[in-house]
């Protein structure tokens, strides 16, 4: 028994993601969906016809809107929805793309009701929010990528204030997936198991959060639109993680329980995911200074998730 991946949306983040797990091999049959006219279909030959070049043989179809092709995924990535534009936030997005979530999470759920459902359109926590109300699906099984993003961020910048090798460099974001709302634990931060600050000091450590922060935001004023080769590798290292049941701790946006003092919010925390999806919420001690950001960005998040009630989409 193969494994079926869905990605909802062709862009330029949702045809990297579909890229990536065709050619790492993750699943047997891959499914790329887009709104519009032959976009998805005309990807998806564009990716076959590197098979032979990067020598691999995914079995992958494009489709026009068309869900019962999507029938019996494992996993579901939704990237649809409007990009970023310069001078945008994430949260100014929330209106249009919404409607587009709601509506992709319903369809969806008619063909592949035990699909594990990961949340990459923007503004990333409330859409998280929104497909987990919507869906009424256990928190394991619907939850959003930003985390394993923002965190691969961090490590490059850390990677280059240290001069130190990328893979050797460890850290993560938690928070919301914001530029004001996300939080990079320096205080966790290691190269080679030692503590970051044992190679650089306090001031540069700072400007490596801040670089993180607003590593999105740098990334649109530079190409004109998002950024898509680390947010589409990201949404795949994730599936990779729930198909190989790898149980890696990527932080992502899972609804809390209790878990951090909070309920009824979707937000990111480091988490276990393996073939369950969200298999356990791991709760990291936190500093004084990191709690309190915690605190902040979470409001900073419900304010968000209070439009989605205004704009009656919950």
């Amino acid at each position: 028994m193969g494994n079926k991946v869905t990605v909802v949306g062709a862009g330029n983040v949702g045809a990297t993601c579909a890229n990536v797990i065709a050619t790492r091999e993750l699943a047997s049959e891959l499914v790329l969906l887009d709104i519009k006219e032959g976009f998805a279909e005309g990807k998806i030959m564009d990716i076959c016809q590197t098979s032979t070049l990067l020598d691999f043989d995914t079995n992958m179809i494009g489709v026009t809107n068309d869900y019962s092709k999507t029938a019996g995924s494992d996993v579901v990535v939704i990237t649809s929805g409007m990009p970023r534009k310069p001078g945008m936030t994430r949260e100014e997005l929330i209106g249009v793309n919404a409607g587009i979530v709601k509506t992709v999470v319903e369809n969806i759920l008619k063909y592949s009701p035990k699909a594990i459902i990961l949340i990459v359109s923007n503004p990333m926590d409330p859409m998280t929010y929104l497909a987990s109300k919507v869906s009424g699906l256990p928190r394991n099984q619907v939850f959003g990528m930003g985390g394993a993003l923002d965190s691969s961020r961090f490590k490059y910048f850390m990677s280059k204030a240290l001069n130190a090798n990328i893979n050797e460099v460890e850290g993560m974001v938690i928070g919301g997936h914001g530029d004001t709302t996300m939080i990079p634990l320096l205080s966790k931060a290691s190269y080679k198991g030692m503590p970051v600050s044992q190679f650089a000091d306090a001031e540069t450590l700072k400007k490596v959060a801040a670089d993180t922060m607003v590593g999105g935001a740098t990334l649109t004023a530079l190409l004109g639109t998002s950024a898509w080769y680390a947010p589409g590798a990201a949404a795949a290292s994730v599936v990779e993680a729930i198909l190989r049941d790898q149980k890696k701790m990527i932080p992502s946006c899972v609804s809390l329980e209790g878990e951090y003092g909070m309920k009824d919010i979707c937000i990111g925390v480091p988490a276990i995911i393996g073939k369950n999806g969200v298999e356990k919420v791991v709760e990291i001690e936190l500093n004084a200074e990191e709690k309190a950001l915690f605190e902040k960005s979470a409001e900073a998040v419900r304010k968000t998730n209070a439009i989605l009630k205004e704009i009656k989409a919950l």
